[in-house]
């Protein structure tokens, strides 16, 4: 009988850290045409994702790169890892050189079928305080599957109608890889994106929300209290779109074959 992990449900690990005006000015320098700005001494929408990341030591990671399961994810068998959406609740903003407490607590695991095999469903709950309690909220939600199912390529070119367009370089996703710790090789190493049957890199989950979070934030001119994302295709390195539509409160992004990848909605009121 498959073990259902429901044991780990509730495990948590607490991870000091500090936004450091060089960390700030590395995020800054990455995507800064991209990043919605209002005091220099305020972190853009997104640099949480560069804060207190894990840090496992090299004999504590997976083939993969990442952080080896078993410590704090459970030792679920299945060995390909997704990035499969999110929420982010910004309640303050996290200021130039403020130390911050972020707090993951595992608060689901399902298994399920999926059109290619088994899949197991992971969700972690993480929160982010300061001298003057929580300022950010945030759930990360991972998919494991079974290796050996073949990504399907990126269509031909085609106009794609959006807001920005973004050059995911090698460049782009190796640096946002280094700010967050993120040792997925997926991201960086070619041959081994390859080996896993994608055509090129893929483009970071993350990566993908914070591009979308910060085209809200500049198209509402203040942070969304809640932004709600999910990813729907792989993205690859090369050119994408992140188009905002008003009507809705929706941001998405675009492949160049014209495949919307990931897509996000704000809910509820603003920060300043």
């Amino acid at each position: 009988m498959r073990d259902d992990f429901r044991d780990w449900i509730g495990r948590g690990v607490a991870r000091n850290d500090v936004a450091t005006p060089r960390l700030l000015a590395e995020y800054r320098a990455t995507l800064g045409p991209w990043l919605f700005e209002t005091r220099p001494d305020v972190c853009p929408p997104g640099f949480h994702f560069a804060l207190a990341p894990a840090i496992p030591g090299l004999e504590d990671t997976g083939p993969d790169g990442a952080e080896r399961k078993g410590l704090f994810l459970p030792p679920i068998a299945l060995p390909r890892r997704m990035w499969a959406g999110g929420s982010i609740e910004t309640l303050r903003p996290i200021h130039d050189g403020e130390a911050v407490t972020r707090s993951s607590v595992i608060s689901d695991i399902r298994f399920k079928e999926g059109a290619s095999g088994p899949l197991c469903l992971v969700s972690i709950i993480h929160e982010i305080t300061g001298s003057e309690g929580l300022m950010l909220r945030e759930r990360q939600d991972l998919v494991f599957r079974e290796s050996g199912a073949r990504a399907e390529p990126a269509g031909p070119d085609q106009p794609v109608a959006a807001d920005w367009m973004v050059e995911a370089s090698p460049l782009l996703l190796f640096r946002f890889s280094a700010m967050t710790f993120n040792g997925h090789r997926i991201h960086y190493d070619d041959g081994y994106a390859r080996s896993e049957g994608y055509p090129g890199l893929l483009v970071h989950g993350p990566l993908q929300a914070v591009l979308m979070l910060n085209l809200a934030a500049k198209r509402l001119e203040r942070v969304p209290r809640r932004f709600d994302y999910c990813c729907l295709a792989p993205l690859y390195e090369g050119c994408c779109g992140v188009a905002w539509d008003d009507a809705s409160g929706t941001a998405r992004i675009l492949r160049s074959d014209g495949v919307v990848t990931a897509e996000g909605r704000i809910s509820g009121d603003h920060i300043g």
